[in-house]
């Protein structure tokens, strides 16, 4: 079974059908919110809101290790995760479709592990390529099949948020090479693969990043919403092809 993870602007999805809902409890405390089973085609898929269904938990109160655990349980066995960005790279301008092949992590204080504890043997994963080659590779293939056109590769540099970030920030993210930048990309993958959950993300660039293009003096909310509203009915075509295969 797929399970996807909505972000920002990605709260339910509309390609579900034949849905029901399930509250699972988990040993990290409750997921963001009740999973909802359904099917794309004829394709099982399990689907979970990352800030809760009314769009309601902040980037650093979302509890990552109850998500990913709770998915573990009840039977998927690998995760696609959307989630919203800012673009820093030239070419990453809003309305555009990333998926990052790379991570860096600049948020704190998050739990950002399941071995953790006086009972736990420390863990050390492997996590030189952070997203699943393969599953990279079947949504790269998904896009093509849905007609979208998907930027291959990139580092996506995840911030603690919630605010957006001040221009130098984003200077120094440039210069350490990310190419977007999000609230949401860590510990989630990292978790993921702890889980031993195949895990890959599509990014939806939703602006420019402070500072940049037409971000420079500032960011207008406004605009996001406009451009996640357009945007999400061509990720949910993606995703649509990405579940049957």
């Amino acid at each position: 079974m797929l399970a996807i993870i909505g972000g920002s602007g990605l709260a339910r999805l509309a390609e579900l059908h034949d849905t029901r809902r399930e509250i699972v409890r988990t040993p990290y405390g409750d997921p963001s919110c009740a999973l909802t089973f359904g099917r794309i085609g004829a394709h099982p898929v399990v689907f979970l809101a990352r800030h809760g269904y009314g769009h309601t938990i902040a980037p650093h109160e979302i509890n990552y290790r109850a998500n990913l655990w709770a998915l573990r349980e009840v039977g998927a066995g690998s995760v696609l995760a959307v989630a919203t960005v800012g673009g820093i790279r030239a070419d990453c301008d809003p309305g555009v479709l990333v998926l990052p092949d790379q991570i860096i992590d600049y948020t704190s204080g998050r739990r950002h592990t399941f071995f953790d504890g006086a009972d736990q043997q420390v863990t050390h994963i492997d996590f030189t390529a952070p997203y699943d080659a393969a599953l990279r590779v079947r949504l790269l293939e998904a896009a093509r099949r849905a007609g979208e056109a998907v930027i291959d590769g990139g580092v996506y540099g995840c911030t603690q948020g919630p605010r957006l970030e001040t221009a130098a920030e984003i200077v120094r993210l440039e210069r350490d090479g990310c190419d977007v930048v999000g609230m949401t990309g860590m510990p989630e993958a990292a978790l993921a693969r702890e889980a031993g959950l195949p895990y890959a993300a599509l990014c939806v660039v939703a602006n420019h990043a402070a500072g940049k293009g037409a971000s420079r003096a500032g960011i207008a909310m406004d605009e996001i919403r406009a451009v996640l509203d357009a945007t999400m009915r061509r990720v949910g075509r993606v995703l649509a092809q990405a579940a049957a295969g």
